[in-house]
C-alpha cells in the first residue's frame, strides 16, 4: 500500500512522524558540521561544502549561504521528484540552517582524523534517515536522487563522487592535508548512508506456496511484478507454485511479513540481485 492510498488520518500521522524525524536529522547534520568539521576547516561536501568554502575564504555566513544555494535545487527536485519529497527536504534544509546559525563552531576534538570520522558518521545518520523517511537533506542529495531514479547506482557512492569534486576546490584554496581529511569524512559519510538508506539495494524473492492465487494478488500490491512458476515438492510429493518477485531491501520486511500472514508454511529463498534490466518500479 503506497502513501496516497492510505486513509487520510493515517497519511497525516505518518507524514507528521516523517517531519519530526527529518527535523532531528537536519539538526544532526548541522551539529556534525559545526562540532567536528568547521573547527578543523574540513568539508562535508555538496552544498554545505560550498557554504563552508565561502565562509573560510570570504567570511560569508554559513547558514545563509547554505540556504540560498539550496533553493534552486529544491525547485528542480519539486519538478522531478514530487511534493512529499521536497516538503521533507525543505524541512531538513530549514532545520540544518537553524543548526548552522545557532550551534557554535566548537572543537570537540583536536585530532582532525577523529573529527573527520565522527563528523562523517553523525552527518551520515542525519542524511541516511532523512532519505529513509522519504525526503533528503537538500543539496547534492537531490541531484543524487535524480540520477539514481533511473539508474541502480548506490546513492552513497554517487554522493561521494559529487562531494569529492568540492574537496578538490578546498585543496587548491586551503590545504591538501585538510582536503584529504575531508575526503575521509566524505567516504565515511557515503558508507554510512548506504548502510541506512537501502532503497536502491535489490533482492529477488522466490516464494514456494500452496496459496498461489491469494499470494500473487497480495504481492502485486507491492507495485513490483510477480512471475508464477509451476513447481513440484520432491519431499512432500505435492504440486506447488513458486512466485518470483524483485523487490528492495527496504520493502523486504513488509513483504516477508505479508507472505507468512497468508501462508505460515510458505518457503522463501531471498538472494541479492546485482542488476535489474528492464522495467522496475524504483521507490524514493
Amino acid at each position: 500500500m503506497n502513501f496516497q492510498s492510505r486513509p487520510a488520518k493515517a497519511r497525516w500521522v505518518s507524514f507528521t512522524y516523517d517531519v519530526m524525524i527529518t527535523i532531528v536529522c537536519g539538526l544532526l547534520v548541522g551539529a556534525g558540521i559545526q562540532l567536528f568539521l568547521t573547527p578543523h576547516h574540513l568539508l562535508s561536501g555538496g552544498i554545505p561544502g560550498l557554504a563552508l568554502i565561502a565562509n573560510y575564504v570570504v567570511g560569508w555566513d554559513v547558514s545563509l549561504t547554505y540556504f540560498i544555494l539550496n533553493l534552486p535545487l529544491i525547485i528542480w527536485g519539486y519538478i522531478s521528484l514530487g511534493k512529499k519529497f521536497i516538503l521533507l527536504s525543505l524541512t531538513s534544509v530549514l532545520a540544518t540552517t537553524i543548526a548552522l546559525k545557532f550551534i557554535p563552531a566548537y572543537e570537540v576534538t583536536t585530532d582532525p582524523i577523529i573529527a573527520a570520522i565522527v563528523g562523517g558518521i553523525i552527518i551520515s545518520i542525519g542524511v541516511g534517515y532523512s532519505l529513509r523517511v522519504g525526503g533528503s537533506t537538500g543539496g547534492f542529495d537531490i541531484i543524487g536522487f535524480i540520477m539514481t531514479k533511473k539508474r541502480d547506482f548506490p546513492l552513497g557512492n554517487v554522493l561521494s563522487v559529487l562531494n569529492s569534486s568540492i574537496v578538490v576546490v578546498l585543496g587548491f584554496l586551503d590545504s591538501w592535508n585538510v582536503a584529504f581529511y575531508s575526503m575521509l569524512s566524505i567516504y565515511v559519510k557515503g558508507r554510512g548512508i548506504d548502510m541506512i538508506h537501502v532503497q536502491h539495494m535489490k533482492v529477488t524473492a522466490f516464494i514456494v506456496t500452496e496459496e498461489k492465487d491469494l499470494m500473487a494478488e497480495e504481492l502485486i500490491k507491492f507495485s513490483h511484478g510477480v512471475t508464477m512458476i509451476n513447481a513440484y515438492g520432491c519431499y512432500s510429493h505435492k504440486e506447488k507454485s513458486m512466485l518470483m518477485t524483485v523487490t528492495t531491501r527496504y520493502e523486504l520486511p513488509s513483504l516477508r511479513k505479508r507472505v507468512f500472514e497468508l501462508d505460515s508454511k510458505a518457503f522463501i529463498n531471498i538472494v541479492d540481485t546485482a542488476e535489474v534490466v528492464g522495467r522496475f518500479r524504483r521507490i524514493i
